[in-house]
């Protein structure tokens, strides 16, 4: 274990970081609220650290492997999640630690879920941070990092397997700190052209900038109680679910785009899929509610948002989906769990895992069927490699066994019933936010003791660094010299 170049990349995430809060404090000047302090505070001492550790501990081996990669990026989002939670906690405005590290790691993990009863008491410096933190962490923390900083490409590799999200990531281009930059410059050109539409929709700036970072992490904090509802305007709604939807597509796609190669995009199968989900369960849903609305075109509406919001694990809401019937309730609930694109800054399982695990299992049938006969499981058109079919399955042991473990561990005080604890764990794993009755999206955290907000901020964390990262932290032959 390369324990100095693992405290050196830390310590620039700090530093990262520190530069960050600069934002919250712009905001606070902006309106005169007197909190820039509390940004100021934490700021100072991010400074301290992280200059001196970056300045005087210059590792001579600079090379990452596997390990340190995992180790790296689990430690970073941890440590970044509790950093970002003292704001909230010495202004008061979140005055539980516990609670102010949950609302702080469902930010930074592009969640969406919270224990704020009122939302709309927060400062707009608060407000900023919560949303900006979406933003923060959508493409990655340290995706930005190695955006910046020189290192070899063998170890910068390993962290960008290590934080990003699907079954298989590359580069896009020869060099990782080109592709970091080529992706998060698509990440800010689609992020500035969701602030557009919406100031050119007449949405105050501060709102627009709020909702702007928040849809493109994926994240869903609102700044109303009634979230997008607040508006009750169908532009609004429109913009924010396209560019919901946008932003849960592979960001290889927006690539293979701009440099011409059309036809390598028609042939994405996760793609096709992912738009044939969602036409074909907003159709579903719209039907199933219409008898709630005003016509189909009203039901059409609410039903394209919410599947956008869900599929796209933001989790913004305009209406209480938990009132729906339960067909279309069932419909949300399995979207919870597919979730969006591999490589994008959606959460869940990820459509790509499930079309690997559908096609290899076609494959172990036709194989039983005729045992001589060599048959290969193929994604666009390519063979999949066993090693990627091993890799998937193990997924899949994981995420359920992680679900299974923390619904019987929330569960042990009594709170809610089991459509409240398992859409909990699901809409916190998942990175979604609100579940179901207890937790539903009129609803919040807050009825959960500190042990089950600490399990489901485990699951916060475990969701978005995809299990592994997570679970390598804290197995004990992960930190042996050898």
């Amino acid at each position: 274990m390369n324990y100095k170049v693992i405290v050196n990349v830390l310590g620039r995430i700090l530093l990262l970081e520190a530069i960050l809060m600069c934002f919250p404090i712009i905001i606070d000047l902006i309106y005169g609220e007197s909190n820039w302090h509390y940004f100021l505070i934490p700021m100072g001492c991010l400074l301290a650290i992280s200059i001196p550790i970056i300045v005087l501990l210059k590792p001579k081996d600079m090379n990452m492997y596997a390990r340190e990669g995992f180790v790296i990026t689990a430690l970073a989002w941890v440590i970044v999640s509790i950093v970002g939670a003292v704001p909230f906690c010495i202004s008061g405005q979140i005055p539980s630690f516990i609670d102010a590290f949950f609302e702080s790691v469902s930010g930074f993990t592009t969640t969406g879920a919270s224990i704020l009863q009122d939302v709309e008491a927060l400062s707009h410096s608060m407000l900023f941070w919560r949303s900006f933190s979406h933003w923060i962490g959508g493409m990655g923390i340290l995706v930005f990092v190695l955006a910046l900083i020189p290192n070899q490409e063998g170890g910068s590799m390993h962290i960008l397997r290590a934080e990003s999200t699907g079954p298989n990531v590359g580069k896009i281009v020869s060099k990782m700190k080109f592709t970091a930059r080529i992706l998060y410059a698509i990440y800010a050109v689609l992020t500035l052209a969701c602030f557009i539409f919406l100031v050119a929709g007449k949405m105050p700036v501060f709102d627009a900038i709020c909702h702007a970072v928040g849809t493109a992490g994926t994240g869903g904090f609102g700044i109303y109680n009634s979230s997008i509802g607040y508006y009750n305007s169908t532009y609004f709604e429109m913009v924010i679910a396209v560019f919901m939807f946008l932003f849960g597509i592979n960001f290889n796609v927006y690539y293979l785009i701009l440099i011409g190669k059309f036809a390598e995009v028609v042939k994405m199968e996760e793609l096709r899929t992912y738009f044939i989900i969602v036409i074909l369960t907003t159709i579903m849903i719209a039907l199933n509610i219409m008898h709630l609305y005003d016509g189909f075109g009203e039901s059409l509406r609410y039903s394209f948002f919410q599947v956008a919001t869900i599929i796209s694990t933001t989790g913004y809401s305009t209406t209480n989906f938990d009132a729906w019937p339960t067909f279309a309730k069932i419909v949300l609930f399995i979207l919870m769990i597919i979730g969006s694109s591999a490589g994008s800054t959606a959460g869940g399982f990820k459509i790509s895992r499930m079309l690997i695990l559908s096609k290899s299992s076609i494959t172990d049938m036709r194989k039983m069927l005729h045992p001589r006969q060599v048959i290969k499981t193929k994604l666009d058109g390519d063979i999949l490699s066993e090693d990627t079919i091993r890799n998937t399955k193990i997924y899949l042991v994981a995420y359920v066994g992680i679900i299974v473990v923390s619904l019987l561990l929330i569960s042990i005080e009594g709170y809610g019933g089991f459509e409240t604890n398992l859409s909990a764990v699901i809409a916190c794993f998942n990175n979604i936010g609100p579940g179901f009755e207890l937790v539903g999206p009129i609803c919040n955290y807050s009825g959960y003791s500190a042990f089950s907000k600490i399990v489901l901020s485990l699951d916060m964390l475990a969701g978005r660094l995809e299990i592994f990262p997570m679970l390598l932290l804290f197995t004990p032959t992960t930190w042996r010299k050898n």
